[in-house]
C-alpha cells in the first residue's frame, strides 16, 4: 500500500506514477518541480529540463509586476527567447472564460513550444486549457499561494456564465518562489489557507459519495490530503505575519493538492459543498455583472457554513415516508421553477444538463435512498473522522484576519440560502446537499442556514 503522506514531492510526481490497490496507477508527472526562497532564478533551468527553446509567457498586470518582468530578463539573460502576452484587463481582474482564452491564442506565436503561465489561479488555469488547445507542453511560475489548482489536470472556467470545470493535464512544470509568494497580496495568502481548510468537507463527502453512490474512493489519496491538510492548518497563525514557514506549507499543501486531484482524476480529494457555495456566488455574481470575492475567500467562508449544516445533520435520523413525501411533492413542474429562480439566465443549461444525469429519477432516489439508510452508521463515522469543530476553524481562520460570514463579503443572505438550495443542480457531483435532497430535508436545512449563516 504505497504511504504517500510519507513522500517527498520529487517522489509523489515521479513519471512512473504508483501501482495502488485501490486499482488505479496514481499519476501526477511533472518533469520539474522547485517549491523554495529564491526560486524565480531557476526559470531558465526549468524551461530547459523541458527541453522546450521558445516560451510563450502569459501574465496578466499585476503578475506581470509581480514576476512577470523578472522572469522575461532572466530568460532574455540566459538566452532563452520568448513571446510575453499580458493579458489585457477591462476590469480590475482577468476572469477563466473564453474572452481571456481566445485573447491569448490570438497573440500565441506558433513557433512556441512552452505556455508558461505567470501568476495564480486565473492565469494557470486559461494557460492549461490553452495548452491542452494547442497540443503544447505547460508549465507555471506561482505569484500567489491562494488556490490548489497548481498541479492539478483540471481549470475552473467560466463557460456561458456557468462555472465548469475542464480536465486536460496537469502542467510539466512548477516553480514556487516563496519569497515573491510571501509578498503577494495578504488576501491571497488568505484565501490559500481558505482553499485548504475546505480539504476537511471534501474528504467526508468523498466517503459519503462512496457510500451513497459507489462512486471511487482512495484511502490513500486521501490520508496524502488529511497530512498536508495538518501541516497548513498547524501553520496558519503564521499567515498574518507572512512567515516564512507558513507560506511554504500553504504553498506545497496547494500543490499536494493538485497532485490528490491528479492521483484520483476527480476534484474530490479537494473539494465538497464549500466550492459550491462559492461557484454559485459566482454565477450571480456574473448574472447580474457584479464583480465577486477571490475564489479561496469566499471556500473558506463556505466551509464556515457548511461545517455548520453538518452541525445539524450530526442530529438527523433518516426518515424513509418524509423522504418520499418530500420526492413526491417535487414535481418536474416545481423543480424547474425553482431552478429558473436561482439560475436565471443559465436555468436552461442547467435543466439540460439533469436529462443527463438524471439526480431526479425516482428509481435512482430510491436506489439512493436504500443505500443511505444501509450506511447511516457509515456517514455519521466519516463526519466525525473527518470534520473539525467549526468554531475551532472559525477561530483559525478569523484569527488570520479572514472573513468568515457571507455579508463580510457583500453576499447576502438570500444569495447564500439559494447558493445552498442550488448547489445540487449546479453539477452532478454528490455531496452533503444531496444527501439532504435524497431525505427531503432541504428546505429544513435551508431554513436552518438562514438562521445561522450570520452568527
Amino acid at each position: 500500500m504505497p504511504a504517500f503522506d510519507r513522500m517527498s514531492l520529487e517522489t509523489l510526481t515521479r513519471r512512473e506514477g504508483f501501482a495502488c490497490e485501490c486499482g488505479k496507477r496514481h499519476v501526477c508527472a511533472l518533469d520539474y518541480l522547485k517549491i523554495g526562497p529564491g526560486a524565480l532564478s531557476a526559470a531558465p533551468d526549468m524551461v530547459r529540463a523541458l527541453r522546450c527553446e521558445k516560451p510563450f509567457l502569459v501574465c496578466d498586470g499585476n503578475t506581470w509586476e509581480a514576476a512577470g518582468q523578472r522572469v522575461s530578463a532572466l530568460l532574455k539573460e540566459a538566452g532563452i527567447g520568448h513571446q510575453a502576452y499580458i493579458i489585457p484587463c477591462a476590469g480590475q481582474k482577468i476572469a477563466p472564460a473564453e474572452w481571456e482564452v481566445g485573447s491569448a491564442l490570438m497573440h500565441f506565436d506558433p513557433a512556441c513550444d512552452l505556455i508558461l503561465g505567470v501568476g495564480s489561479g486565473v492565469v494557470n488555469d486559461i494557460c492549461k486549457v490553452l495548452a491542452n488547445a494547442l497540443s503544447k507542453k505547460n508549465a507555471v511560475i506561482g505569484t500567489a499561494p491562494s488556490m490548489d489548482g497548481y498541479a492539478s489536470n483540471a481549470s475552473a472556467m467560466e463557460i456561458n456564465h456557468v462555472k465548469m470545470t475542464l480536465f486536460s493535464r496537469a502542467p510539466q512544470g512548477i516553480l514556487l518562489d516563496t519569497d515573491v509568494l510571501a509578498r503577494a497580496p495578504m488576501r491571497m495568502l488568505q484565501a490559500g489557507l481558505g482553499d485548504m481548510a475546505a480539504k476537511y468537507i471534501a474528504l467526508c463527502e468523498w466517503r459519503m459519495s462512496h457510500l451513497v453512490t459507489g462512486e471511487y474512493y482512495c484511502e490513500d489519496v486521501a490520508r496524502l490530503m488529511r497530512t498536508a491538510l495538518k501541516k497548513v492548518m498547524d501553520a496558519a497563525e503564521g499567515v498574518p505575519g507572512r512567515d516564512p514557514k507558513a507560506v511554504q506549507a500553504i504553498a506545497e499543501g496547494l500543490v499536494i493538492s493538485g497532485i490528490a486531484m491528479a492521483y484520483a482524476e476527480i476534484s474530490r480529494p479537494a473539494s465538497g459543498l464549500e466550492h459550491y457555495f462559492s461557484h454559485m456566488w459566482e454565477m450571480m455574481a456574473l448574472e447580474r455583472g457584479l464583480p465577486y470575492d477571490l475564489h479561496g475567500i469566499q471556500v473558506g467562508i463556505g466551509t464556515v457554513l457548511t461545517l455548520k449544516l453538518y452541525e445539524k445533520l450530526r442530529t438527523v435520523m433518516p426518515d424513509r415516508a418524509q423522504a418520499d413525501r418530500y420526492w413526491r411533492e417535487m414535481t418536474e413542474e416545481k423543480w424547474q421553477s425553482q431552478i429558473r429562480r436561482i439560475f436565471g439566465k443559465t436555468a436552461p443549461e442547467i435543466i439540460a444538463m439533469e436529462r443527463t444525469a438524471r439526480k431526479n429519477d425516482p428509481a435512482a432516489h430510491a436506489e439512493r435512498l436504500d443505500r443511505i439508510i444501509a450506511n447511516w452508521d457509515g456517514i455519521q463515522r466519516a463526519i466525525r473522522e473527518e470534520l473539525p469543530d467549526y468554531r475551532a476553524l472559525r477561530g483559525l481562520m478569523e484569527g488570520a484576519g479572514m472573513p468568515v460570514k457571507p455579508s463580510q463579503i457583500g453576499v447576502s443572505l438570500e444569495d447564500t440560502v439559494n447558493a445552498f438550495v442550488g448547489a445540487r443542480d449546479a453539477r452532478d457531483k454528490y455531496m452533503s446537499c444531496s444527501l439532504l435532497w435524497d431525505l427531503g430535508l432541504t428546505d429544513e436545512f435551508a431554513a436552518y442556514l438562514r438562521d445561522v449563516a450570520e452568527t
